[in-house]
């Protein structure tokens, strides 16, 4: 019986990762079926300044299978994923997985280190004022500068910073990892995490939680018998809930990460992703629909392990 919570997650972790992998050809199938449909082709990209004749062209079709039905050219995309080719760009000419490592890496360096700016700014906001009652002093100004950070649009807000760090601080926030100092990878990160609009959704949630959570008979328990209530309030009122809400904002924050990648020039995948749908270039969009679900999939997963853990004789279907 003392291994029974080591055992549900492991089965529980097994069983995400079937259905992990069932959506992720789910989502292959759909995305490459619409980029089929789609009008126009990549072919105008990879030709782009050459005067070649239909018979080039046509040439060209044949070499890269796109005279095969849809479905003959996405399960022969499949196979060539499952045995960890991602394919070529027809950009680039280059293979899309070494591509594809270095800018998920980036763009995970970028949306891990948002959400942390966020959950520094509005897990504290949240826990003050859910413990010592949001009509303190300072519980209505930090509340209502949360809402506030989250109300302005990302766009707007990253240009605001680029001037204030010009015309303030003397310096151009635009990174290209060339060996910058640290505020050029800060400062898109502190864009992203103030302005992705999650600080007041997790204000809000996780103040709720928590005060759900103090006012449960355990919790008076503790603090009548002088034990410490933190401790006993901590895994319902504040780990579950934020892993919660971090699972369920990874798609916003995505979406968020392609804004900022392109206002300071961060190479990521959300930049990659707008290049690689006005070139048409399917394998790159293809790689990086993958590994986007698949970040978000992780997302889910690790909000279930965890929930598992703190509780695991009743999981949550």
């Amino acid at each position: 019986m003392k291994n029974r919570p080591y055992r549900v997650i492991l089965i529980t972790l097994l069983r995400e990762l079937f259905l992990t992998m069932l959506l992720l050809v789910g989502v292959s199938v759909v995305v490459f079926a619409i980029l089929y449909a789609a009008p126009g082709d990549p072919f105008s990209a990879l030709l782009e300044g050459q005067l070649a004749t239909d018979e080039v062209r046509e040439q060209i079709r044949i070499a890269m299978g796109a005279q095969q039905s849809w479905y003959a050219q996405y399960f022969s995309w499949l196979f060539s994923v499952l045995s960890g080719n991602f394919g070529t760009s027809v950009r680039t000419g280059l293979p899309v997985s070494g591509e594809l490592f270095t800018v998920s890496i980036n763009t995970l360096k970028l949306t891990v280190g948002s959400m942390l700016i966020t959950l520094l700014v509005a897990v504290p906001i949240a826990l003050y004022t859910a413990m010592r009652d949001h009509r303190v002093v300072l519980g209505w100004p930090l509340t209502m500068f949360g809402y506030l950070i989250s109300s302005l649009p990302l766009f707007w807000f990253g240009y605001i910073i680029i001037y204030i760090s010009i015309h303030g601080f003397h310096f151009f926030p635009l990174a290209s990892f060339g060996g910058e100092s640290w505020l050029h990878t800060l400062v898109p990160v502190l864009v992203l995490g103030l302005g992705s609009g999650t600080i007041s959704e997790v204000i809000r949630q996780l103040r709720e939680e928590m005060t759900r959570v103090l006012g449960e008979d355990y919790v008076r328990t503790a603090r009548a018998k002088g034990a410490s209530v933190w401790k006993h309030a901590f895994k319902e009122g504040v780990l579950l809930p934020v892993t919660e809400i971090i699972a369920a904002k990874i798609p916003f924050i995505l979406g968020g990460a392609v804004i900022v990648e392109q206002i300071f020039n961060w190479p990521g995948m959300g930049r990659m992703a707008w290049q690689a749908a006005l070139d048409r270039d399917f394998p790159v969009i293809m790689g990086i629909v993958l590994i986007a679900a698949s970040f978000v999939r992780m997302g889910s997963l690790l909000q279930r392990m965890v929930f598992i853990a703190v509780n695991p004789h009743r999981q949550r279907e």
